[in-house]
């Protein structure tokens, strides 16, 4: 839904919203410095998000899928719902329980969430698997992106609201393009570790492709 530029009033419910996810943002960052002290400066950062993925998995998107199956975003009372009414004024299908936004949220909060938490585990040990976690949770969350607004984009966007800056480019393009830009990274990083991988094993003078 798109229309002239409209003023935007920031509002109580949209500093607490924005201040929640700075909150979780801190968290993850003080959870990777006290168990990534072993790891690479590098890991350590990607622990930050992992553990921000994590904390945004279950306790804002687990409550979500909550409220959708035993009614809808729009009827729920509460902190939470408040958050996500808040995001709702942007995009209205998270109010009203839309099957494809809870069907994906069920399986980001379950399959996403455990596999951030694996993946956290195997780096910060070290594990011979952490890639393939790794990979495996990247290719997850664009899936995840792109099946939440490619239907969306296809019918016209109609449960989009891009009528000022704050709906289109905070909520929308920030924090959904978070999900895109970081694991996109995250997966060009565990291309080049098995690449390094190969080459050490390859036979001498013989190129990598």
């Amino acid at each position: 839904m798109a229309g002239g530029a409209a003023p935007v009033v920031l509002s109580s419910v949209t500093v607490y919203s924005l201040a929640a996810c700075a909150a979780q943002l801190a968290v993850g960052y003080v959870l990777a410095q006290r168990l990534g002290r072993r790891s690479s400066t590098l890991d350590r950062w990607v622990l930050v998000w992992l553990f921000y993925d994590a904390i945004v998995h279950f306790t804002l998107e687990g409550p979500f899928v909550y409220m959708s199956l035993v009614g809808t975003v729009a009827t729920s009372e509460g902190a939470l719902a408040t958050l996500w009414k808040e995001y709702g004024k942007a995009d209205e299908r998270w109010l009203h329980s839309d099957p494809t936004i809870v069907s994906l949220e069920i399986l980001t909060v379950v399959v996403d969430g455990l596999l951030a938490l694996a993946l956290i585990y195997a780096i910060v040990k070290d594990k011979y698997y952490r890639h393939f976690l790794q990979i495996t949770l990247c290719v997850c969350e664009l899936y995840g992106g792109w099946m939440t607004f490619c239907p969306e984009w296809l019918t016209g966007s109609p449960g989009l609201n891009t009528s000022n800056w704050l709906y289109l480019w905070v909520y929308l393009v920030f924090f959904n393009g978070l999900w895109v830009l970081i694991p996109g990274l995250l997966l060009w990083q565990s291309w080049l570790e098995l690449k390094k991988l190969h080459s050490g094993k390859r036979n001498p003078g013989k190129k990598s492709r």
